[in-house]
């Protein structure tokens, strides 16, 4: 099996996916899997910016700085760039299909459809909130993290 290339995408690219991302990165060195991760907004409105500084403390309390990270958009070219594109919500996994190209090779689905018992479910967006929102997407996203490289190590 070639290197897994993980996409995560939310609606921004400055909360949710940078910190799945993040939380992926951490999980996959800890085990030693060999694999690329990036993370996409399906918008375009924090294109070039640093993930907020609410992402930015809840990963430094887990050790990991996410302050290098630039927001994107999602484009069609990831479709073939990517072997797993996750969406974190429903609505952004709409839109992700949206854009697929026919016959890509990705398999795209919801990050907490690789845990058990949250399949269906979206990691709830913490941009209007405090930082207890931010804990409760890293707690979300690093649970998706160890059950997405479970899988991966299969």
């Amino acid at each position: 099996m070639s290197e897994p290339a993980i996409l995560f995408v939310c609606l921004g690219n400055i909360c949710r996916s940078p910190l799945a991302e993040a939380a992926f990165r951490a999980e996959a060195e800890r085990v030693g899997l060999n694999a690329h991760a990036d993370s996409a907004g399906t918008g375009d409105w924090h294109v070039g910016r640093p993930p907020d500084p609410r992402a930015q403390a809840e990963a430094l309390r887990h050790g990991i700085d996410i302050s290098g990270y630039r927001a994107r958009q999602a484009q069609t070219a990831d479709f073939s760039r990517f072997t797993h594109i996750f969406a974190l919500d429903g609505q952004n996994l709409r839109d992700l299909r949206h854009i697929a190209p026919a016959g890509h090779g990705a398999h795209l689905a919801l990050l907490l459809d690789m845990v058990a018992g949250r399949a269906g479910e979206g990691v709830k967006d913490p941009y209007y909130g405090g930082p207890e929102g931010f804990a409760e997407t890293w707690a979300d996203v690093s649970a998706a993290a160890r059950a997405l490289i479970e899988r991966l190590g299969r």
